[in-house]
C-alpha cells in the first residue's frame, strides 16, 4: 500500500471537489464556526467529509455515487464528523495550554514507523506518498503534533485518573461469568461417502460402501490410512481429521452422537446433506472456567474502557461548557446540537451548556 492514512484529500476521484464547491464560487474562503476564537472553514470540512467518505469506503472509482446520493451521505455523516471536529479543537487547544508539544525525536519515531508500516524504504517513495496526499512534511507535522496532544491530554487528564476497584472487577466477573467459560471442544476423523441426493440406487451404494469402511476400521484398519484412500471430503489430505470443534457449533444431531462417545470410538454411518459420514472422536476436552485471577486483567481492561468513554465525554462536556463556540452557519450548527444530544442520549449523559453565539 503506497498511501499514508494521515489525510485523505483527492477529491476529484468522484467529482467530489466540484460538487462541494459548486456553491462557492466567488468565496474565496467561508468560515463555518469559530472555537475560542479558532476558525474552522468550509475548506477544511470539504476535506473531512471526503476524507470520512473515503474511510467509509464511499469514495472510490467503482461507487460513483450521483449528486443526489452524494448528497445524503454528507447529510447523514455531516452532523457527527462536526461533533468529533469541535471535540478534536477543544483538545488540541488545550493541549496547547498544557504545554503539549511533539519534539523532533518523537515525530522522527513516528515517521519511521509510517515508513515502515507503508513498505516505504526510501525518502524519494515517502515524498511522493506525501506528495499522492496531497501533504507536505510541514502538513504531516501538524497532523501528527495534533493527534498527539489529544493523546496526551486524553491520557493525562482522564485515563490515568480512572480506577477500577477490587469489588467492581469481581462483580464484573460474577456477572459475566459465561463470558469465561470455555465450551467443550472435540477433534475428530472423518470419513466421507459423497452422494447424490435422490439418486436412489447411488445412495444405497454410498451407504453400502460407508458400512464397509465402518466395518474394516472395527476390525482393526487404520481410518486415518481408510480415509486418506477412500473418502470424498477434502479432509482425505489430513487422513480424515478435522476440528477441534466447539460442541456448541455442531449440529444437534452430531452433537448428541459425540457426546455418548468415547475417546476412540466411531459413530454410526450418519447421513450428511451430500453424502454418508462416519466420524471417529479423536481428543476431548472438558468445559473450562476461566479462575478470577486469570480473567482479572482482562476484566480491569473492559470496565476501564467503558470508564474511559464515559469519563471522557465529561471532560469535554466541561471543555464546551468553559469554551466560546460561534457559529456562523446556522444550519451546520443544528446538525451539530442535534448529533451532539444524541450522542449524550446513548451513552446517559446530560449536555453541558457552551456559549455559543
Amino acid at each position: 500500500m503506497q498511501r499514508i492514512t494521515v489525510r485523505a484529500c483527492v477529491i476529484a476521484v468522484l467529482g467530489i471537489s466540484a460538487f462541494l464547491a459548486a456553491p462557492r464560487a466567488e468565496i474565496i474562503e467561508q468560515v463555518l464556526v469559530k472555537v475560542n476564537g479558532e476558525i474552522f472553514t468550509k475548506t477544511e470540512l470539504e476535506a473531512r467529509q471526503v476524507s470520512t467518505l473515503r474511510a467509509l469506503g464511499q469514495a472510490d472509482a467503482a461507487s460513483k455515487p450521483n449528486d443526489a446520493q452524494l448528497r445524503k451521505m454528507l447529510d447523514d455523516l455531516t452532523p457527527q464528523l462536526m461533533v468529533n471536529i469541535i471535540d478534536e479543537m477543544l483538545l488540541v487547544q488545550r493541549g496547547k495550554e498544557l504545554g503539549y508539544t511533539l519534539s523532533d525525536e518523537q515525530f522522527k519515531t513516528i515517521l519511521d514507523n509510517i515508513k515502515k508500516e507503508n513498505q516505504l524504504d526510501t525518502d524519494a517513495a515517502f515524498q511522493a506518498a506525501l506528495k499522492q496526499e496531497g501533504m507536505t512534511m510541514a502538513d504531516l507535522r501538524k497532523q501528527l503534533e495534533r493527534q498527539a496532544m489529544m493523546t496526551n491530554v486524553t491520557r493525562n487528564e482522564v485515563q490515568n485518573k480512572i480506577t477500577v476497584s477490587e469489588d467492581e472487577t469481581r462483580k464484573f466477573y460474577e456477572a459475566h461469568i459465561k463470558e469465561f467459560t470455555t465450551s467443550p471442544t472435540v477433534t475428530l476423523r472423518e470419513v466421507m461417502i459423497g452422494a447424490t441426493a435422490g439418486a436412489v440406487e447411488a445412495e444405497a451404494a454410498a451407504r453400502q460402501k460407508a458400512e464397509d469402511i465402518r466395518s474394516r476400521a472395527l476390525a482393526g484398519e487404520s481410518l486415518e490410512k481408510l480415509a486418506a484412500e477412500l473418502s470424498d471430503s477434502p479432509s482425505k489430505a489430513n487422513g480424515g481429521l478435522i476440528g477441534p470443534f466447539s460442541l456448541d457449533d455442531l449440529s444437534a444431531e452430531v452433537r448428541r452422537t459425540i457426546e455418548s462417545l468415547k475417546v476412540g470410538e466411531m459413530t454410526p454411518v450418519l447421513r450428511a446433506t451430500n453424502g454418508y459420514q462416519i466420524l471417529k472422536l479423536e481428543t476431548r476436552t472438558d468445559s473450562k472456567v476461566k479462575s478470577f485471577e486469570e480473567a482479572r486483567g482482562d476484566i480491569a481492561n473492559r470496565i476501564g474502557d467503558q470508564k474511559l468513554r464515559g469519563e471522557r465525554e465529561k471532560y469535554l462536556d466541561r471543555l464546551r461548557e468553559q469554551a466560546t463556540i460561534t457559529w456562523r452557519n446556522t444550519e451546520l450548527q443544528k446538525a451539530y446540537e442535534t448529533a451532539l444530544a444524541r450522542r449524550h442520549e446513548a451513552s446517559g449523559s446530560k449536555p453541558q451548556a457552551s456559549t455559543t453565539n
